[in-house]
């Protein structure tokens, strides 16, 4: 998908916002594996 920047606030940095997304998607990716590790160690331990 793209969008159209040409019509957006010069001040805003796209580019920054890009950027920062993708990292958060990344740790939420990364969270979410980790939470997935714990409980299958969880059920193997505990159980």
């Amino acid at each position: 998908m793209s969008v159209d920047l040409t019509g957006g606030h010069p001040d805003m940095d796209y580019d920054e916002h890009r950027r920062t997304y993708k990292g958060f998607l990344i740790g939420a990716q990364l969270l979410i594996a980790i939470v997935a590790v714990i409980l299958v160690g969880m059920l193997v331990f505990l159980v």
